[in-house]
């Protein structure tokens, strides 16, 4: 089918796109580029528009002809977020409605927003399910939640809706973020052979890029009766943050055995966000079942470091989502 893929030059669809036309669909990437297309390359079947979604006439425009939209696109962390609140509440949610409805309008009959896992907030329960209460500990989060409500209340014959709370996504992409958990501490292992933790006792879930990936192009096979109205947690392991640190330790002193033991120490933080995730539904009623491991992830992240793959990833603001949005906060909202 024809799919539009919001947010597609971003770290996951750069490699959600090349496993979109590997199956098949034809693909319109729409992104506002900020941190740039190079991981876009070109196909017959993709199209690539430089389009910010806030802009609800030309997302429209793009609409012609969709059958499904992977809406991946948002400031995409709390710095980020944090840096302008009204740009990013403009994004990441007052956008939201009029693209849904557009959506409606243009007949397209699947719609998959990517939620995000911390909406859960803080929690000591040992398996937090989609049933447990949200409780949203910041401006980013709260949105995500918002927006999936509006999203469900749109629901209609003909016009499928799923949302996915994914875990925190770590790996290789052509756009690598190296601001997430995992990613961090393999660049800083790799790099300074020094990892700090900050707090440690946090636990976090993870689900590898592959994996996360697959599932969005899973999303367009199954029947869509079968996923409407779907509300899916999409993690695979739950460790916490020390104990990746350990694992992060113990894969990037076997990758790169000649050189220096890498060292691990501990720093307080204000970060208390601690939720342990179970994916036992999405398992149960869709039969979807991660195959990457983290420690996988560590390891094509340092295959990467090896090919050179990742210059200057130390300092290169390319690979953080802060650095590059302080380029663009100060900009004005564009009217939707």
């Amino acid at each position: 089918m024809k799919v539009l893929v919001t947010g597609a030059a971003g770290y996951v669809g750069c490699v959600l796109v090349p496993k979109l036309l590997a199956a098949g669909h034809e693909v319109v990437a729409y992104d506002t580029m900020y941190y740039g297309a190079q991981g876009l390359l070109p196909h017959p079947r993709l199209k690539v528009i430089k389009a910010d979604i806030r802009d609800t006439a030309r997302f429209s425009e793009a609409l012609l002809d969709v059958k499904a939209v992977i809406h991946l696109a948002c400031i995409s962390n709390d710095p980020s977020f944090e840096l302008d609140p009204a740009l990013g509440k403009s994004i990441n949610y007052d956008c939201f409605e009029p693209m849904v409805l557009a959506a409606q309008k243009a007949k397209v009959e699947r719609f998959i927003y990517v939620s995000s896992s911390s909406v859960y907030g803080v929690s000591e329960s040992p398996d937090v399910d989609e049933n447990h209460p949200l409780k949203p500990l910041t401006d980013y989060s709260r949105f995500k939640a918002m927006c999936e409500k509006v999203l469900l209340s749109r629901r209609a014959p003909g016009f499928a809706a799923t949302i996915i709370r994914p875990a925190t996504v770590c790996g290789y992409s052509p756009r690598t973020r190296l601001d997430l958990s995992v990613n961090i501490l393999t660049n800083l292992a790799v790099n300074k052979r020094r990892i700090t933790v900050f707090g440690g006792s946090q636990k976090r879930p993870n689900i590898h890029i592959d994996d996360i990936s697959e599932l969005y192009v899973k999303l367009l096979e199954w029947p869509a009766a079968k996923i409407d109205g779907g509300v899916y947690n999409a993690g695979y392991q739950n460790y916490t943050i020390a104990e990746l640190a350990q694992m992060v330790k113990r894969v990037v002193e076997t990758e790169f055995p000649e050189k220096a033991p890498i060292a691990i120490a501990t720093s307080p933080t204000n970060d208390l966000r601690s939720y342990h995730v179970s994916s036992n539904k999405i398992a149960k009623d869709l039969g979807f079942v991660p195959k990457h491991t983290v420690e996988d992830a560590i390891r094509d992240l340092c295959k990467a470091f090896k090919e050179g793959k990742l210059p200057d990833s130390l300092d290169d603001p390319r690979y953080f989502n802060v650095r590059i949005m302080k380029n663009f906060s100060a900009q004005p909202t564009q009217p939707a």
